[in-house]
């Protein structure tokens, strides 16, 4: 049987069954990445499928108490666990990516003189991803983020912008690599 549905169905069938009063969703959320492993042959991933679950445990427990409710036909369920495997994945591509254009960042400005206060927030909008960081960055969440007074932070954004670590369109946001070109 492929992995993934043999993944899928004992995850469903061990909830549904339900054999301790607690711990249930970690053991068959345990029981999914084991049946994933034997299938990849391999104990390490690069996605995590119970973080996903997590994340959408309201869709989760919808779709468990449909598919236990019904005929006994749980194809809506292996339609969303698949689903979910797909989101895993897709999420940590963008994971991936984003470690990667922070590594890309860092290696064309290794030797840029910077602050730790500068530092801290350039790694938090690098770490919030391309388009990640909401309204992009303004003086006062600058300030904010910094502990600093609106002038010291308007003097560290605009020393970031002449080094050439951010651009101004309207808001700041990281120089990212295609904007170099």
């Amino acid at each position: 049987m492929e992995g993934l549905i043999r993944a899928g169905i004992a995850h469903f069938y061990f909830v549904t069954i339900h054999p301790f009063e607690d711990g249930n969703g970690r053991i068959a959320r345990a029981l999914t990445d084991m049946a994933l492993a034997q299938d990849e042959e391999s104990s390490l991933r690069i996605y995590s499928l119970s973080n996903r679950i997590m994340e959408e445990r309201k869709d989760y427990y919808d779709i468990l108490e449909y598919c236990q409710k019904s005929s006994g036909d749980i194809t809506p369920w292996l339609l969303w666990f698949l689903g979910s495997f797909k989101r895993a994945v897709t999420h940590s591509n963008s994971l991936i990516a984003n470690i990667f254009a922070k590594a890309e960042f860092w290696g064309v400005h290794a030797q840029t003189n910077v602050n730790d206060r500068q530092k801290k927030v350039v790694n938090r909008i690098l770490g919030a991803g391309k388009g990640g960081f909401e309204g992009g960055l303004t003086t006062k969440k600058y300030v904010s983020m910094a502990k600093i007074s609106r002038a010291t932070a308007f003097r560290e954004i605009a020393d970031l912008v002449m080094k050439k670590m951010l651009i101004q369109n309207p808001s700041y946001d990281i120089n990212w690599p295609e904007n170099r070109i």
